[in-house]
């Protein structure tokens, strides 16, 4: 048998045999260490500090604005004071966040030791020597690190990573004791006799606009004065409604338990709340009559009373029972006749 292919320990061969693949390749080593500039230069080491100290600072300016938006700039029912809010909320949060991480990486790839170390592979359990060893390498590199001297950067460090939980702890602990009376959603602003309207704009609705296959976004038909208010938002998402027309024969149910019609004319009106985690459900398929929610697939029958037939849904849109006032116009006759949405814990079913 040759040398190559029988190689001695710890001797470096390149090929073997015919195949001439390799069975040990030689080790690189650990190349020379370049120092940098904050290893050679006081001047440029005590700049780089101050640098990240004051990105420290920013971090910390970021987590006290944060909070000062929360309190200052609250939405006030409009889109645009939403869309603000939440936006500085963002910015700022961002801001804080990101010091921390920028100047922990910048300090590390800076100023902490960058020595290349080398240690052999061992089993886990280590003897008393090796477990010293190691504790003493750890407080070498704390000590070749600079940490200890370097007070400007621990305290910008701490009240940085002190600050930035004051991001989402002070709107936390400001909600503890808000609004828990869940009735409010038991019931909407659908009233006996209120006109449907298209959403956005508003405009009633006429049983003769809906054709056959067509589908409609819907809200209560309201006042402009109302419209622009802060209590609209909250009970318009409460109260949206998808409206569809079919051929009155497809209908395979449209009454209520106590046998009353809820549709009028092959046009059928349900919530688009899912019943699952409260998505939008707007996604209708005319040739199977089927409503799907595009967050997690639930998929409801609207020829059927809008039951689930397929996804984690368990129960069935609830309908909004409608009519046709004198003037052609489609009306409601009441509100949902069970809660809209998810299941809370004060829901009867």
């Amino acid at each position: 048998m040759s040398e190559n292919q029988n190689p001695q320990p710890g001797k470096d061969v390149t090929t073997s045999g015919a195949a001439g693949h390799p069975e040990r390749f030689p080790d690189p080593g650990v190349p020379e260490h370049r120092l940098r500039l904050t290893d050679t230069d006081p001047a440029a080491n005590k700049r780089t500090e101050r640098l990240i100290a004051l990105i420290f600072g920013i971090s910390a300016v970021g987590a006290i604005a944060c909070v000062i938006v929360y309190f200052a700039v609250r939405p006030d029912g409009t889109t645009q004071g939403t869309r603000l809010s939440t936006v500085l909320l963002g910015v700022t949060m961002a801001i804080s966040l990101l010091g921390i991480g920028i100047a922990a990486i910048h300090w590390a790839k800076a100023l902490m030791s960058d020595h290349e170390h080398v240690d052999e592979r061992h089993t886990l359990a280590s003897s008393p020597e090796v477990r010293e060893v190691a504790v003493q390498h750890l407080t070498d590199g704390v000590e070749d690190s600079g940490i200890a001297r370097r007070g400007v950067l621990k305290g910008a460090a701490v009240s940085a990573l002190a600050l930035f939980p004051l991001t989402f702890a002070v709107p936390l602990i400001s909600s503890v004791g808000g609004d828990w009376n869940v009735s409010k959603f038991r019931h909407t602003i659908w009233t006996s006799g209120k006109r449907l309207a298209y959403d956005p704009t508003g405009r009633p609705i006429r049983a003769t606009d809906m054709t056959v296959g067509s589908v409609a976004h819907v809200i209560p038909e309201e006042s402009e004065e109302y419209m622009s208010s802060h209590e609209w938002i909250t009970e318009k998402a409460k109260a949206v409604v998808l409206l569809v027309r079919l051929n009155p024969e497809d209908l395979k149910s449209d009454q209520s338990p106590a046998g009353e019609t809820w549709s009028y004319d092959g046009i059928v009106a349900y919530s688009k709340i899912c019943t699952h985690v409260g998505c939008p459900v707007a996604l209708y398929e005319q040739q199977t009559h089927h409503l799907l929610c595009p967050c997690h697939q639930s998929t409801f029958d609207m020829a059927d009373g809008a039951k689930v037939v397929f996804g984690p849904a368990n129960r069935p849109l609830p309908q909004l029972p409608i009519t046709v006032d004198d003037e052609g116009y489609l009306v409601a006759q009441d509100d949902f006749a069970e809660p809209v949405g998810p299941s809370y814990w004060e829901r009867l079913k």
